[in-house]
């Protein structure tokens, strides 16, 4: 390694970590990149098993609304490196993207593997050395970083370190939230993790459990309080999950978490009206059976055993736009998507730099922020890791590459 060369640690090889990589090596500094698994990026291949979402193509500014009680800080984030810088880099890589009928952003691909493999071509090129085994414990008395390895335990200085360990969820992919002891040691403030993206507990009767675990309810619109949410729902043994719940999790969450409990109100036939679903309904022939009847006007085996579930009285048509769903519980952490908690932000300065910490900069899902699927979670985890990096760059007095790919836009 060439001493005149600032050496940078990025401690955590998923999106955000490799971002910031690929920042600083283009940058011309000596880039070491540290995981604690035997192999870069497993959560960021996980998701990309059903389609690598990336990010979504919606008008920016609901886009960043999405991200709730964090849109305020994250907003100058995202537009420094906004959806459009996203798909300018999957492109340069030989990854290009196409947009979806809901407006998700995906590679022709389809998948994570190719640019995974793509995007590790670029970062040896630029230098970046990749340890895998490398699980961090912190830092010794004279301030090195220490990292457990099959070899015996390893102490390696650093001009700046990037930290970009991910959250809590689906820890046997790497991200098992770890780093909030030796940080919250140094008097770093982390917020409880929770799930987040998450499914909920529903107690179903046996039968209808037997029949529809593993049925997917299509559309649907979801209501809770002023929130509306419309896609699918998977129902499941222990109860639902899917786009349309995930995107009200934390407010479910909340609720759950104060009171025990949480009604959602489901919408059935989201693009039908309650009067012309009624109109449909007294259309019948003389013995004419209730499956039948809610077969003809478009419901699903599965959706009308949830109306008859709830045993509601009253009118047909208004049931079927307004089904109450009971959640009694959230869903473990280590099984949710993504997670709620982590640094608060009053710990990092405008260039996430920790503030009691100099040099030591936070990425990813270590921030507190949540957001829903959609293409909002690696989109932030990608804009905080050059966000991270050009921080880097900043207290170093060094300038950010004018091209990295497409990293900087």
């Amino acid at each position: 390694m060439n001493a005149s060369v600032p050496h940078i640690a990025i401690i955590g090889a998923g999106p955000a970590g490799l971002m910031a990589a690929e920042v600083l090596g283009a940058a011309g500094l000596a880039v070491t990149l540290y995981e604690r698994m035997p192999s870069p990026a497993r959560k960021f291949l996980m998701a990309g098993r059903g389609g690598l979402n990336l990010t979504h193509s919606e008008d920016f500014d609901r886009f960043v609304g999405r991200y709730g009680e964090a849109s305020d800080w994250l907003q100058p984030i995202l537009a420094a490196f906004p959806p459009q810088a996203l798909r300018d880099w999957c492109e340069a890589l030989g990854e290009p993207t196409f947009v979806g009928s809901s407006g998700r952003v995906f590679p022709k691909s389809f998948k994570a593997s190719p640019l995974l493999r793509a995007w590790l071509r670029r970062l040896q090129s630029y230098g970046v050395s990749l340890k895998t085994r490398h699980a961090w414990r912190g830092w010794d008395v004279e301030g090195a970083l220490v990292f457990s390895t099959p070899e015996g335990e390893v102490h390696v200085r650093s001009a700046a370190t990037v930290l970009a360990l991910g959250g809590a969820s689906w820890p046997r992919l790497g991200s098992d939230g770890g780093w909030r002891d030796i940080l919250g040691a140094k008097g770093i403030p982390v917020q409880p993790f929770a799930p987040a993206n998450c499914g909920f507990d529903v107690a179903w009767s046996p039968h209808f459990r037997q029949r529809f675990a593993g049925t997917p309810l299509k559309p649907v619109e979801a209501r809770f309080g002023s929130e509306t949410s419309r896609g699918e729902i998977m129902l499941s043994d222990y109860g639902v999950e899917g786009g349309a719940i995930y995107a009200l999790s934390r407010s479910l969450r909340q609720a759950i978490a104060a009171r025990g409990e949480a009604v959602l109100t489901l919408d059935l036939k989201p693009g039908v009206s309650a009067a012309e679903l009624g109109a449909r309904l007294v259309r019948r022939r003389l013995g004419e059976s209730m499956a039948n009847r809610l077969r003809k006007v478009g419901l699903s085996a599965a959706a009308a055993g949830l109306l008859r579930e709830g045993l509601e009285e009253g009118d047909l048509a208004a049931r079927i736009k307004a089904v109450p769903l009971l959640l009694t519980g959230t869903r473990p952490l280590e099984r949710a998507i993504s997670s709620a908690g982590g640094i608060e932000r009053s710990a990092v300065d405008g260039h996430l730099m920790l503030k009691d910490l100099p040099g030591v900069f936070v990425a990813g899902e270590m921030l507190d922020w949540e957001a829903p699927t959609g293409g909002y979670l690696l989109q932030a985890s990608f804009a905080t890791g050059v966000a991270a990096a050009k921080g880097v760059l900043h207290a170093l007095g060094r300038r950010a590459p004018s091209a990295t790919g497409s990293t900087t836009p």
